[in-house]
């Protein structure tokens, strides 16, 4: 009878734990569509996209794409981590190993240039709590979800890494990547995903859609990769270059156009890159394949 029992519960088990590894799997692979997207996404002010190295001359389009199929074995783990384990500070603890076997495997990869550090801690956490709570997938709530395990100590994170963002917050009072992630992800949920909305909404492409959510994150992030070239000079005139090209009508219209070139010339010749601000574009674009995800499935 306890054999047969056992048999019958290890019958149940073997579809729901291909469940969860088709979930992570998908996730993650949403994650990395989301960095690509970002990525090959043009003309961008200052960044690297399919046209461009913007500000950078370590990195390109490809390298980019390297690094993000790189990750996403990484993602998955976190999604798997964040199916598997219940206890908050164990999720923590796990997923900040993870990110940071990540970081290793994506520098190894990109023979040691930083392509995609802060998306890895933004779309680890966020990968992490949709997987954890597959049935409510709103920005809003997944968001809110990834905040709470954000703001749980990992006992096994360094104090101070060196990296440059750090220090940007040290020397310029801001909350950084860590600071979003605590506070719920607000430039997220409350800027580039309604900035998003609203392109679509009056017909522009969806090109001109996700530069507008880009921009309107830059015109009100303190972005330390900014500030870690430029300082606060760099950061007044890239919010405000963000701002011109949205009161011009942004990425849809001619006066737009003109006003986000000039901004991406200005801050090419200034060597400023909003590093910060497309994290949190990605992020924004991993959340949207979500909800789109849902609604196709609620509608099927």
């Amino acid at each position: 009878m306890r054999e047969n029992l056992a048999t019958a519960l290890a019958t149940v088990r073997e579809p729901q734990a291909k469940a969860s590894e088709r979930l992570a799997e998908r996730l993650g692979a949403h994650v990395t569509a989301a960095l690509i997207d970002e990525v090959t996404l043009a003309p961008k002010p200052g960044l690297v996209d399919s046209r461009s190295r913007g500000a950078h001359h370590d990195l390109d389009w490809q390298l980019m794409c390297v690094s993000a199929r790189t990750l996403e074995p990484s993602f998955i783990d976190m999604a798997r981590a964040g199916i598997d384990t219940r206890p908050m500070l164990a999720l923590r603890e796990r997923i900040g190993a993870l990110g940071r076997e990540g970081e290793a495997r994506m520098l190894t990869a990109t023979h040691g240039v930083n392509t995609h550090r802060g998306a890895i801690w933004a779309l680890g956490l966020l990968v992490t709590a949709a997987a954890r709570e597959p049935a409510e997938l709103s920005p809003d709530r997944v968001a809110a979800r990834a905040g709470s395990i954000a703001r749980l100590s990992d006992r096994h994170t360094p104090a101070l890494t060196g990296h440059k963002g750090e220090q940007a917050c040290l020397d310029y009072n801001v909350g950084g990547a860590r600071g979003q992630a605590q506070a719920d992800f607000p430039h997220v949920v409350e800027v580039a995903l309604p900035e998003l909305a609203r392109s679509r909404l009056r017909g522009d492409s969806e090109t001109a859609a996700r530069l507008n959510a880009l921009l309107a994150v830059m015109s009100c992030l303190d972005d330390t990769c900014v500030l870690a070239r430029g300082g606060r000079g760099a950061l007044a005139e890239t919010q405000s270059g963000a701002r011109q090209v949205l009161e011009h009508g942004g990425a849809a219209t001619l006066a737009g156009r003109r006003q986000l070139k000039a901004l991406d010339a200005r801050l090419v010749e200034r060597h400023v890159s909003p590093g910060g601000a497309a994290d949190l574009l990605a992020a924004a674009l991993f959340l949207d394949r979500l909800q789109d995800e849902a609604r196709h499935t609620t509608n099927a």
